[in-house]
């Protein structure tokens, strides 16, 4: 258990759920569920729902299963599977015993339709899928009967077992629920429960021809699984009757709770999978686990810890009202974790050569750095210093600006952790371009403040040219222009072109060619970045810009 669930905020769910307890109503432990269907990769939403179900298992002492909604044989895979699994274990949770699935129970759902059948409650459709919608009615019309609702039960069951023996083609059948084609819950208004597919099974193979909807097989899942509150979002709600009739038409083990909750959104992002499947397949970006994503595998490899993924679903809470939180709010839970938690180090990113001319061509100094400002115990490790050093282009100007305190020719600056060092010379090649600063320096001031009293107010950082690892960096910004792409007619259009900045002459201190991949460093007054989980090696090291170190996005915009 998470001994943090314990702690967890308080929410409307958990006062439910402690009133329970106190009436002592439930006979049974506290047990909830994640029950992704594996058409697709996690995404921020997916993490609420994650966090969600889990901590409030932990925090009543119950537990929580995985249960794959596999029921849809036609988008469904191994891969998209397996990626779930990683994702909640990387977000720190494990589930109860052993992942389940939709498909450990297609026998039992099928008998349980069987008993409908028998009961009366359920019969064989032959109507076309346009035609049932057409049947169905509107929001402000009833629904029509259709002409098999007479069937009779004997004629019901021939059906439905030639159904499942793969007599007939797809669409020729479907098995529907008897309730009532007026409800003014379009829900209730004969809802199928079974379809025809001719599709294969990642778990089941050709076993079965027929397939359960998901209002039918979610609940009876539950019920099988003696789930005691249900937790689903508020697109739900209005599916919450169908929920409650099925079970109540069943000889189930127990009738669990639903309770819908407001689904996380954020500005600046798409979480439908259909969507991120499109800018998969159609390579707007390269792959489920690209950085630009929402998915938690991006967010994995862009360096986000699971951690601040954890505390950001605590902030925005749990509640009955959608709302779309701001991609900040999630960035600065990031900051506040890396702080913490990520070594120190230094890179160049725009490098351009700078030459103590005052140095000992073979003087090195050694320089015991901390890897953390705020923590010892993260140690100390070396950075070589020597007569040449790379610097950002940034960090100088010809003709600076008031306030500019970085290096400018006849100004002094510090290098960080090393010397004070004054710039004497610019050389320039023949299109007038900064190739070399010539600079002299202070001999007496390395990781000391000058002895004649002068002020220094500037401090850059540098790579040490003669032990500088050569690396790419990638520097990320949002993936859409406009706060809700989704309601654009076209959302590719609102791509953001330069949402990806790849540069390869970044110039690397030499512990940066050690680090594992996944391992996030704060590249001192760039920001933090991350090893590439996939890319990343000694030879050509590459980096992931994770977050910058303050939010930038309201001051610059993408276009």
């Amino acid at each position: 258990m998470n001994e943090a669930d314990k702690e967890r905020p308080a929410n409307f769910i958990h006062n439910i759920i402690e009133q329970d307890l106190a009436q002592d109503t439930l006979g049974r432990p506290i047990a909830t569920r994640f029950p992704p269907e594996p058409n697709g990769y996690l995404h921020i939403g997916h993490a609420k729902s994650i966090c969600l179900n889990f901590s409030t298992a932990n925090k009543y002492a119950g537990f929580c299963n995985l249960r794959f909604d596999d029921t849809n044989p036609d988008k469904e895979s191994e891969e998209f599977q397996e990626s779930i699994k990683a994702d909640v274990l990387w977000l720190g949770y494990q589930w109860h015993d052993v992942p389940l699935h939709a498909s450990d129970y297609f026998e039992q759902l099928f008998e349980f339709a069987i008993d409908l059948i028998k009961q009366g409650t359920a019969y064989v459709d032959d109507l076309s899928a346009e035609e049932i919608r057409t049947y169905r009615g509107t929001l402000t019309e009833p629904g029509k009967e259709s002409p098999a609702r007479s069937r009779p039960v004997a004629e019901n069951l021939d059906l439905f077992n030639r159904m499942a023996d793969g007599e007939f083609d797809e669409g020729d059948y479907v098995l529907r629920a008897k309730i009532d084609m007026a409800s003014p819950n379009i829900n209730m208004r004969d809802p199928t429960i079974y379809r025809i597919r001719r599709t294969s099974h990642h778990r089941t193979g050709n076993t079965w021809q027929i397939y359960p909807m998901y209002d039918y097989t979610h609940c009876v899942s539950d019920a099988l699984e003696k789930i005691t509150h249900s937790l689903c979002t508020l697109e739900f709600e209005d599916h919450r009757p169908l929920y409650d009739w099925f079970l109540e038409q069943l000889d189930v083990p127990c009738h669990p709770q639903q309770i819908e909750f407001a689904r996380l959104e954020l500005d600046y992002t798409v979480t439908s999978k259909r969507k991120l499947q499109r800018l998969v397949t159609e390579n707007f970006v390269d792959g489920w686990d690209d950085p630009r994503l929402p998915t938690l595998q991006g967010m994995r490899r862009r360096g986000y810890p699971s951690a601040a993924l954890r505390e950001f679903c605590d902030r925005v809470g749990v509640t009955k009202k959608s709302t779309t939180i701001e991609t900040t709010a999630l960035e600065t839970c990031v900051r506040d974790e890396l702080d913490k938690t990520a070594p120190r180090a230094m890179a160049v990113l725009d490098p351009i050569k700078l030459v103590l001319t005052d140095y000992p061509a073979d003087k090195v100094d050694t320089i015991n750095a901390r890897n953390h400002p705020k923590d010892e115990t993260m140690g100390r490790r070396p950075l070589s210093f020597s007569r040449e050093v790379f610097i950002e282009r940034d960090d100088f100007m010809d003709d600076p600006p008031a306030k500019y305190f970085r290096l400018a020719p006849g100004r002094e600056v510090r290098l960080r952790y090393a010397y004070v060092v004054k710039c004497e010379e610019v050389i320039r090649n023949e299109n007038g371009q900064i190739i070399e600063l010539r600079c002299t320096h202070d001999p007496d001031t390395l990781g000391k403040k000058p002895q004649d009293g002068r002020k220094i107010k500037g401090i850059i950082h540098w790579v040490d040219a003669k032990t500088a690892v050569d690396g790419t960096a990638h520097l990320y910004d949002r993936l859409f222009n406009t706060e809700n792409p989704a309601a654009a007619e076209d959302f590719t259009q609102d791509l953001n072109p330069k949402s990806l900045q790849t540069i390869a002459s970044v110039k690397l201190e030499a512990s940066l060619a050690d680090a594992a991949p996944e391992s996030v460093f704060q590249f001192e007054r760039l920001g933090y970045f991350c090893a590439d989980r996939a890319t990343h090696a000694a030879e050509s090291p590459v980096f992931n810009r994770t977050v910058t170190l303050r939010d930038t996005w309201a001051k610059v915009s993408p276009s």
